[in-house]
């Protein structure tokens, strides 16, 4: 396989591994455990004295593949592929820390990703301070003595704030810590945080990389180093696996994904400069627009803009469930990345967890609805919001 292809063919090509019956089409090992020749053959193998697959739960030839080819599109050397996006979120930070330590966090984060560093990891006595991430000095005043990982959203679920992700990483380095950085609202093609100086990357494949709301799906990207000398026991033991069905099928959806990412890129743009002008509208915030607060800090480590559209209307509430019910093509889900478009009130779904206060801090207000643009006509989308703004009172 050449190293020197560009994404769209190392997502078609990437990875491929044939059976002896020559398919053109990935195949799917359906299969829980491998047999042995002989005994020894398999004493050599749980060894590691020989190459192969032992157990589904470890890895599969169909997992396989999928994690090469996420490798070479993300420039990683190693990865696993995981149950759920939240699998591989909670398995790259609790993988490498014990009680004790600490986690630096941005504050601006989908809720469950919250929940594991806010409540789940000092159930073990793990420390964790939240900061507002568009401000480096906030990363650096939170660091202690015991600051093992920073980790971080960007751009952010839901108001899609950008963090300086360079910036982040080189206080790290400093320290000797590890960033983590949640790269699915930018994308693999859009922005590369190992070439800005994080360490390991994390996705929900259940977004973009399937792209048509099939199946769940995750992956943790990073040196062979960080991920057997912390991962990989981790992950054998605690079973966050992917189902081989799963994986094929996530090889399925990424072959089109620099297709998808560009028309729902190009339908996200027309809504957010649509929206802009309407008004019942009273705030746009687009990754690609030059109005963006951090619009310095998106040219410098993104190439492209975003498939999502964050937006508060006057009316809070009430008008955006007017807005959300009367639209017809942008359906009300919870998911993102899809080739459909789809819609939702952070409030009241994916943040309803949070208090008040949090929210406010996040700039989540009743009137905040984040929509993910799909691949329809990108006039049918506008026309769309259009019509049913009208069921919103200025």
């Amino acid at each position: 396989m050449s190293k020197n292809w560009r994404p769209a063919t190392q997502l078609v090509h990437g990875g491929t591994t044939r059976s002896q019956h020559g398919e053109t089409s990935e195949a799917i090992f359906l299969t829980q455990g491998f047999v042995y020749e002989t005994s020894e053959a398999a004493e050599a193998r749980f060894k590691g004295e020989t190459e192969g697959f032992i157990y589904a739960r470890y890895g599969s030839p169909t997992n396989d593949m999928f994690e090469k080819r996420m490798c070479m599109l993300e420039g990683a050397e190693d990865a696993r592929a995981t149950a759920s996006g939240m699998a591989a979120v909670a398995s790259a930070i609790l993988c490498q820390l014990k009680a004790g330590d600490h986690i630096v966090a941005a504050r601006a984060l989908f809720g469950s990703c919250r929940w594991v560093v806010e409540t789940l990891a000092p159930k073990y006595g793990i420390e964790c301070t939240l900061v507002d991430g568009r401000d480096l000095a906030n990363w650096e005043k939170a660091i202690q003595k015991n600051t093992k990982v920073f980790f971080l959203e960007s751009p952010t679920n839901p108001t899609l704030e950008v963090i300086d992700i360079a910036g982040v990483s080189k206080l790290a380095n400093q320290i000797g810590a590890k960033v983590v950085v949640d790269n699915v609202f930018a994308t693999p093609l859009f922005q590369k945080p190992l070439e800005l100086g994080a360490h390991i990357v994390v996705y929900s494949a259940t977004k973009h990389i399937d792209g048509q709301g099939r199946c769940l799906g995750g992956v943790v990207l990073s040196d062979k180093d960080w991920i057997n000398e912390h991962l990989h026991d981790y992950f054998r033991h605690t079973g966050p696996a992917m189902s081989p069905f799963n994986a094929w099928t996530l090889l399925k959806g990424i072959e089109t994904l620099p297709l998808r990412v560009k028309q729902q890129t190009e339908n996200a743009r027309r809504v957010a400069d649509f929206l802009a002008e309407q008004p019942q509208v009273a705030k746009v915030i687009y990754p690609g627009r030059k109005d963006h607060p951090q619009a310095d800090i998106i040219a410098k480590q993104m190439s492209g803009g975003s498939t999502l559209v964050a937006f508060e209307l006057k009316g809070g509430k009430d008008a955006a469930f007017a807005l959300q019910n009367a639209l017809q093509i942008a359906r009300i889900s919870n998911n993102l990345g899809d080739s459909k478009s789809l819609i939702t009130h952070p409030a009241t779904t994916t943040h309803k967890n949070l208090t008040d206060e949090a929210r406010d801090e996040l700039g989540i207000s009743a009137g905040t609805v984040r929509f993910s643009a799909g691949i329809e006509d990108g006039d049918d989308i506008v026309e769309d919001f259009a019509r049913a703004l009208k069921a919103v009172k200025a």
